[in-house]
């Protein structure tokens, strides 16, 4: 038993995500059962949105604020935020406080929050001290470190501590898996052909490790990844972390199946 089941199980607020919610909602029940198996109780707020970060990035501080105080509403009452996503988390925690510093009746709660906001698997491996998980996928599987989990949540030993604890599973490395898969949000849509290329380079390197599934934190790097195989005709598996650590790959990849 952890040190944090001698207490009072703690009580996180899920920010499901919008790409979750919208895309993959597996994703979301993954991360329940991973945060439940690990001893936290878990409640989904109904009144939740977004994170605010396609405002945030395209230099639409109003509305960014905005969507910011939102949520603070909204979670601050919580004893922990997880997000299964490194951008989201990292907009929670890096972002808000200086988004809104100069509000003062929300640049103190928006530091609180940040504080106690994480990524899902750094918030199981530091706070609820998870070491491993009971899971089984025996395939070659390589991990993508998505932008902001790497530099904005620092989830990539994590990621790959849970990983490693998977029954049957060969880890492998993926060269530069620091590099960006493209994705960046709107950076996709304002530059598609940087953003291809970018891509292009990514399935490369995932094709060149052999395995058969790559797996990421953030849902918008795997739809961006599982797009240029499709576009490509390869027949690699890509799926969040949240669903292989919770045993949960019953359900077609992203992207669907191969051809």
């Amino acid at each position: 038993m952890t040190e944090v089941l001698t207490r009072e199980a703690p009580l996180v607020g899920l920010f499901v995500t919008c790409l979750v919610d919208l895309f993959r909602p597996s994703i979301g029940f993954a991360a329940i059962k991973l945060l439940e198996d690990g001893g936290a109780r878990v409640e989904v707020p109904l009144t939740q949105t977004c994170c605010g970060q396609p405002a945030f990035n395209s230099g639409d501080r109003a509305d960014a604020q905005a969507i910011a105080r939102q949520v603070v509403d909204v979670f601050e009452a919580f004893d922990y935020v997880v997000a299964p996503s490194g951008s989201c988390a990292g907009m929670l925690r890096l972002h808000y406080p200086a988004l809104l510093a100069d509000n003062p009746a929300y640049a103190e709660r928006a530091k609180a929050l940040a504080e106690k906001s994480y990524e899902l698997t750094r918030f199981l491996v530091d706070v609820l001290h998870v070491e491993g998980v009971d899971a089984t996928y025996a395939a070659r599987v390589t991990y993508h470190d998505s932008c902001a989990s790497l530099r904005e949540t620092g989830s990539g030993w994590s990621a790959r501590t849970l990983l490693r604890s998977v029954r049957g599973i060969d880890l492998v490395e993926l060269a530069d898996s620091e590099a960006c898969c493209g994705f960046g949000g709107t950076f996709s849509v304002k530059y598609p052909g940087i953003s291809s290329a970018i891509a292009e380079a990514k399935t490369r390197a995932i094709a060149e490790t052999g395995a058969s599934c790559v797996v990421a934190c953030d849902l918008g790097c795997l739809m961006q990844i599982a797009g240029k195989f499709t576009r490509e005709a390869k027949k690699v598996q890509v799926r969040h972390i949240a669903e292989l650590l919770a045993d949960m790959v019953e359900t077609p990849p992203i992207g669907g199946e191969r051809i």
